[in-house]
């Protein structure tokens, strides 16, 4: 996989950015803009290359669209374009999701602002739920049909949950701790045949001691790089983590407004991740802010631009499929376990209701995530015009 070096940097901005404007409804949205720009309208790339590509930042840790973005931009322009497509791919969707978090975290916002967020933060957990089940056929598939596979399967996942909803910042060690507990198993005789892992993820642990406790910008930017660099599966993942830190540990913000900034990070364009930049501003206002997303967004710059002639070499590693084959039912876990914790920061009935109705419209109806947390926030307009409680 190499770069090519025969597009302009203008362009690639022009181009990125208005997929960073345009780009409402998440990961399916972005990897479906980048594909017709890429290979449907200006040919850039081949749908065979295009598609290698979506394969090789699912293997990453962080948010896998705006690594693919930032990849697609790499095989165009090399070191450069990556920095200037994965730049103006975020860009939009910070700027204005740090606006609303001005609007939405003021000191005394009008009524209809409490009551959309109120109403938005509602739905949230229908779609913590919607994101888990979307990722279980194709994880259970590649369990494979063993018995005791499936069984493992679904000792992950409840693993998954149980950390979500229990453990707060030990999460990510469940995840680890699944996938290589499936490495293991397929190298005893009658499995895979692989050789021992040479290495143990270990590396951040002196980062974990020295950043929370410097307190203020360090506990910012220790949080956004958990959130960063230890997202697999997608951004949801590391909801009880942040929730943890930015609610429980830090009291930055209260239970309502975190929930209030996963909305934020739904309903915006470019990837959920972005919803540590509201945690950030909580913290310590656009500074905070812009620190937690340059440190959230920092690995998969340098995962891409630093590894994306290694990505063919990674795919065809079966230590690395392995891995995954656990962690990935371990991170579908999680991500439904965190739909207990938001869930239980609703404090009135009508809210209740808005959830069931998402949840009947993301998980019965299959339906799209924007249009419901929209109609959500409406709701919570309506029940602020009349008068129901807000928090």
């Amino acid at each position: 996989m190499e770069a090519t070096g025969r597009v302009s940097l203008g362009t690639i901005a022009r181009e990125w950015g208005r997929i960073g404007i345009t780009g409402f409804g998440g990961p399916p949205a972005h990897i479906l803009l980048l594909r017709r720009l890429c290979v449907e309208r200006r040919k850039w790339l081949s749908p065979e290359e295009f598609e290698d590509g979506i394969a090789a930042t699912n293997l990453l840790p962080g948010p896998a669209s705006t690594q693919l973005a930032i990849l697609t931009a790499w095989r165009l322009r090399g070191t450069a374009g990556a920095l200037v497509g994965g730049a103006c791919f975020i860009a939009p969707g910070l700027a204005l999701i740090l606006a609303l978090a001005v609007l939405f975290l003021a000191g005394d916002p009008p009524p209809w602002v409490l009551g959309a967020a109120a109403g938005a933060g509602a739905a949230v957990p229908a779609v913590a739920v919607q994101a888990a089940t979307s990722l279980l056929p194709a994880s259970f598939t590649r369990a494979g049909r063993a018995r005791a596979a499936r069984v493992r399967w679904g000792g992950y996942a409840l693993a998954g949950a149980l950390a979500a909803v229990l453990t707060g910042p030990w999460l990510v060690l469940v995840l680890i701790a699944s996938g290589l507990t499936e490495i293991a198993v397929r190298r005893q005789p009658g499995g895979a045949g692989l050789e021992r892992p040479r290495r143990t993820p270990g590396g951040p642990l002196p980062l974990a001691v020295a950043l929370p406790a410097l307190g203020g910008l360090g506990a910012v930017a220790w949080t956004a790089f958990k959130v960063g660099a230890l997202s697999y599966g997608g951004g949801f993942v590391i909801i009880p983590l942040m929730q943890d830190d930015a609610v429980d540990r830090y009291h930055w913000m209260t239970d309502g407004q975190f929930l209030n900034a996963v909305a934020l990070g739904q309903v915006t364009p470019g990837p959920v991740v972005q919803t540590v930049a509201v945690v950030g501003y909580a913290a310590a206002g656009i500074a905070g802010g812009l620190l937690a997303a340059a440190v959230a967004f920092a690995p998969s710059f340098l995962l891409v631009i630093l590894g994306a002639r290694h990505f063919d070499r990674l795919r065809a590693d079966r230590r690395v499929q392995d891995f995954l084959t656990g962690a990935g039912p371990a991170v579908i876990g999680a991500i439904a376990g965190s739909a207990l914790p938001l869930a239980a920061a609703l404090g009135h009935g009508w809210q209740w209701a808005v959830l069931g109705c998402a949840l009947l419209w993301l998980v019965g109806a299959r339906r799209g995530v924007v249009p419901a947390l929209l109609a959500a926030g409406a709701a919570g307009v309506i029940a602020a015009a009349t008068g129901l409680p807000l928090s």
